[in-house]
């Protein structure tokens, strides 16, 4: 019965690892996309930081990325940057592959 616990551990044990690194690649993201809606919203660089931590935050609202594109969304509106929700998506996936990658560099 050993084995089977062992293999049982392993595999919770690397479940909770893979975890993990999808939840820092997505808080990356997060951070990028907050980076990349603050130049657009002409942010200086102080409040494209603090912008980007509010972005990283707004996603713990809910699961998905819903909470994350209405935030971006109201934010770009009320600063009158005109955006779509499929540009905003489009970004969402373009700094998705970013993050991943600087992950992968860093682990390199």
């Amino acid at each position: 019965m050993s084995g089977f616990d062992d293999r049982e551990r392993a595999f919770e044990a690397e479940f909770a690892r893979d975890q993990e690194v999808q939840f820092r690649i997505t808080a990356r993201r997060n951070r990028l996309v907050g980076e990349w809606a603050a130049e657009r919203m002409g942010l200086t660089p102080e409040e494209t930081d603090a912008y980007a931590k509010a972005v990283v935050q707004a996603d713990f609202e809910e699961a998905g990325d819903e909470d994350v594109i209405r935030k971006l969304a109201g934010d770009l509106t009320a600063a009158h940057v005109e955006i779509s929700d499929a540009e905003i998506r489009a970004a969402l996936n373009e700094k998705a592959v970013e993050a991943r990658r600087q992950f992968m560099d860093k682990q390199g």
